[in-house]
């Protein structure tokens, strides 16, 4: 099992940096997406809020693979903006992980007292100035355990972007394959190398629960 990562370490080194950068490029990404679909969710506007949910709805109850064929193979035959297959995975992970973020923070502004928005409210601030600089702060802070389960979900999903021509770490073992390697060993370093990037996001996850329980 060792010869594997002595004559294949900088297959797998790549395939995971590969692996990494598609899981910041997305984690950013669902974010931002996340946040605004949240922003609807909780909207005045009725048509605000229906846009909100029928995105939510509707991306929550697809598979990722459908989510990834269609911008990996469909997308394109709309002959619009064209991209390589690492940005189409980009994409797809963004789209659907956006999904999972919204509800998550949802959930969190619906924690935040109603006197909070009442009393921005009464200091003359609009819908977008309370949410902003009172509520979400405060959601945010609610739901960092939820939040980071998401982002490790959504790490663990890059590994679907293997069946779709990205060269990232689920890649490997195919490659190991044919290379005559026992399937098995690949897993064991792969589930390895998992557990290592994986270990970082729950002490972060940790350490913020920690700080803000104290602040609290």
């Amino acid at each position: 099992m060792i010869d594997i990562l002595v004559e294949y370490g900088d297959v797998l080194a790549r395939g995971f940096l590969r692996t990494i950068e598609l899981f910041l490029l997305a984690g950013v990404g669902s974010l931002v997406l996340g946040t605004l679909l949240a922003t609807l969710r909780v909207s005045p506007v009725p048509a605000l809020r229906a846009v909100g949910t029928g995105y939510v709805t509707l991306l929550r109850n697809t598979p990722l693979t459908l989510v990834f064929f269609f911008f990996v193979f469909a997308y394109p035959k709309l002959e619009l903006l064209q991209f390589p297959f690492f940005t189409a995975a980009v994409i797809a992970l963004t789209v659907y992980t956006s999904a999972f973020v919204c509800e998550v923070l949802r959930s969190g502004i619906n924690t935040v007292p109603v006197g909070q928005a009442e009393a921005a409210r009464s200091i003359g601030l609009g819908f977008a100035q309370s949410l902003t600089n009172v509520i979400l702060p405060q959601a945010f802070r609610a739901v960092v355990p939820p939040m980071v389960s998401v982002l490790i979900a959504l790490l663990k999903n890059t590994t679907v972007a293997a069946g779709f021509s990205v060269n990232e770490v689920g890649s490997v073992i195919p490659f190991l394959n044919e290379e005559g390697e026992p399937t098995i060993n690949a897993f064991v370093w792969i589930a390895v190398g998992f557990l290592i990037l994986v270990i970082p996001l729950t002490l972060i996850q940790r350490g913020f629960e920690k700080r803000w329980s104290v602040a609290r």
